[in-house]
């Protein structure tokens, strides 16, 4: 399930330590606080996912009000990444301005792999805010004992989100032609992926990256 859309850059594979906190608050990095979806993130949520520019490599079409409240119903509900949940949607903040959401679900196919989502609204690009939230993503997807792999799956065209996934330390194992039928056309899908313990030798050795300012 194809689930990327960002505009990128970032000063290294972990974008800074995560801490855990109360409430619906799942992790904050340095610059950033990931928590639990909101009722009152509507408004946010569809004044983002309303953009074709961001719609374009996801699912679904620009959202309508109507379209934001189905997923914000089904978002509510996705909170844990533990079993028997099994997925966690989360919300990406910035000064308390929500910017973005990263989303993490257990596959069918493999009960030991996780797939990771995000979106990132563009005007918030080109800080490394999005790589930020996914390295972190990545930190909480590993905090589960069981956890052997992270996927993501993305709209071959999304040059951005192809570099966001290989910034973080994702390998790309696979390109799929026009396996996917998009808004009209048949369209690529990258896959990336990464191992549990190439995920914990990374962490012990992160370089500097470039920053990256081109959107999706």
């Amino acid at each position: 399930m194809r689930g990327a859309s960002s505009t990128t850059g970032c000063p290294g594979i972990g974008c800074g330590k995560i801490e855990a906190v109360d409430s619906d608050t799942v992790a904050t990095t340095p610059r950033l606080t990931l928590r639990l979806h909101r009722s009152g993130d509507l408004d946010r949520l569809v004044a983002i996912h309303s953009r074709p520019d961001v719609a374009r490599y996801l699912l679904q079409e620009p959202w309508t009000v109507e379209d934001g409240e189905a997923q914000l119903a089904r978002r509510l509900r996705r909170t844990d990444l533990a079993e028997p949940v099994g997925t966690l949607a989360l919300v990406v903040e910035r000064d308390d301005l929500l910017i973005g959401t990263v989303s993490l679900w257990r596959t069918e196919q493999e009960r030991r792999t996780v797939e990771i989502g995000w979106t990132l609204d563009p005007a918030h690009g080109g800080g490394g805010y999005a790589t930020e939230a996914v390295a972190a993503g990545l930190r909480l997807a590993f905090g589960q004992d069981d956890v052997h792999r992270v996927t993501a799956q993305l709209d071959a065209r999304n040059a951005a989100s192809e570099r966001l996934a290989a910034r973080v330390g994702m390998r790309q194992e696979a390109h799929h032609r026009q396996d996917f039928w998009s808004k009209g056309e048949w369209t690529d899908t990258l896959v990336f992926a990464v191992l549990a313990d190439e995920h914990g030798q990374q962490r012990g050795t992160d370089q500097p990256a470039s920053t990256d300012s081109t959107g999706s």
